[in-house]
């Protein structure tokens, strides 16, 4: 079996597949102060769970593949790859590993791992163009040529970011949970926070998609949007272009970058 594991700034999301299935995910919170033991320790507790694996730590795993935008992190599942799966193959997403994507930007360093494995991702399962639309600590919208090339995108705050900075800043406002409202008309401040977060944020989705579809095509409808983040669900039922919605694309773009490297080792 494959371990994936994508790192954000927020949370960590795994999963483990069996061929090109998915059979198990785990999402848990991301702490730049963990150590590579500690890692380690919460690996197996996790896995160890799962019928299909063993109880020992690395039993059933036939490879690794490991995207992360903290770096202090990365570094630790370095050394957890080394010392507790030093056996197994192991691919981190990081300058030289083979994607298969060209990045089209001015310094394609730049560009973070999980959103070129999101391209990837994108036009293995829908092909060019497309636009894929991450709604995690930041919300970033990513797009891809009909070539399959990664030329660009757009970063913006995210959800999760946005409420936190209205409760600090805003003298009579408080941290609310994210939640679908009764009516974009809030009754009360904390169902108009609400409104302006959800329905804000997709007409957000709305006017940036549409403005890069037609950055990006002769003809804007031929762009697939997809929509993927642990965020997402909060916004797809109200964005008007989103076409596919994905929860595990950077999952599948870690399994396929994992399948196109291991192949030249």
């Amino acid at each position: 079996m494959l371990l994936t594991i994508d790192v954000g700034n927020t949370h960590t999301v795994l999963g483990l597949f069996d061929g090109d299935e998915i059979v198990e995910h785990w999402r848990i919170s991301t702490d730049a102060r963990r150590t590579a033991d500690e890692l380690a320790v919460l690996l197996q507790g996790l896995m160890g769970m799962h019928p299909l694996l063993g109880d020992e730590l690395g039993d059933g795993i036939d490879g690794i593949a490991i995207c992360a935008t903290v770096p202090s992190v990365l570094h630790e599942l370095r050394e957890v790859t080394r010392r507790y799966y030093g056996d197994v193959p192991a691919i981190l997403v990081e300058p030289g590993v083979k994607t298969g994507v060209p990045i089209l930007m001015d310094n394609p360093k730049e560009v973070g791992a999980d959103r070129i494995i999101n391209a990837v991702a994108a036009v293995e399962l829908y092909g060019g163009p497309a636009i894929v639309v991450d709604f995690g600590t930041a919300t970033t919208f990513d797009a891809v040529s009909a070539r399959g090339e990664y030329v660009g995108g757009v970063i913006s705050p995210g959800i999760e970011i946005s409420v936190e900075a209205l409760g600090v800043r805003g003298a009579q406002l408080r941290k609310i949970e994210v939640a679908r409202p009764r009516s974009v008309i809030g009754k009360n401040t904390v169902e108009a926070m609400q409104s302006g977060v959800i329905y804000g944020f997709a007409g957000q989705v709305d006017g940036v998609v549409n403005r890069m579809a037609r950055e990006l095509s002769e003809d804007p409808d031929d762009v697939t949007v997809i929509a993927t983040g642990g965020l997402a669900p909060m916004v797809l039922g109200e964005s008007s272009v989103i076409d596919e919605h994905e929860p595990w694309l950077t999952l599948i773009g870690l399994r396929l970058v994992y399948e196109r490297n291991v192949s030249r080792t």
